[in-house]
């Protein structure tokens, strides 16, 4: 049912220059992960889509609004030069609901994978029809990944080390 992919999606071509690595990636999970040389473009798509989301996003929101899995859940973030449809910043997670346009962007949404794995997010992907059908199923999977991912800023286990 779910497809788990360590990357971010959405649905939007960049235009302006990717910044430097070394800019998003040191960046503790904040809300701020935007390029700032593309932003203001970009904000103006996002604003859209918070105005124009498709039916599968507003039941999904329900579920994932005002903290109902434990963390909080931004809907329509822009991360980098794209627009992820959710995400959960703390555990580096974006949730992509796909529509039917994603069959003739598949290219695109490659690159933006790749992208998203470079910033060492995770992907996790589910269809318009999978969240209509069953959006408690689709909600229990996004929960279950939340609760059993590490946090990426907590500091390594330490184990026993070796018995000699």
């Amino acid at each position: 049912m779910k497809k788990v992919i360590t990357s971010f999606g959405s649905a939007f071509k960049a235009t302006s220059p990717t910044p430097p690595k070394e800019g998003l990636e040191k960046q503790k999970p904040g809300y701020i992960t935007a390029n700032p040389l593309s932003y203001n473009i970009i904000k103006q798509i996002r604003d859209e889509l918070k105005k124009n989301h498709t039916e599968a996003e507003t039941i999904i929101w329900e579920y994932l609004k005002n903290k109902k899995t434990g963390y909080k859940i931004r809907r329509q973030h822009i991360v980098d030069n794209f627009i992820a449809d959710f995400i959960c910043l703390p555990k580096k997670l974006i949730i992509e609901i796909d529509g039917k346009i994603h069959k003739f962007q598949k290219e695109y949404d490659q690159m933006r994978t790749e992208r998203f794995k470079e910033l060492k997010f995770t992907i996790i992907r589910f269809t318009n029809e999978e969240v209509k059908e069953n959006p408690n199923e689709v909600f229990l999977q996004i929960n279950q990944i939340l609760e059993n991912s590490v946090d990426p800023d907590s500091p390594p286990l330490e184990g026993l080390g070796e018995v000699i």
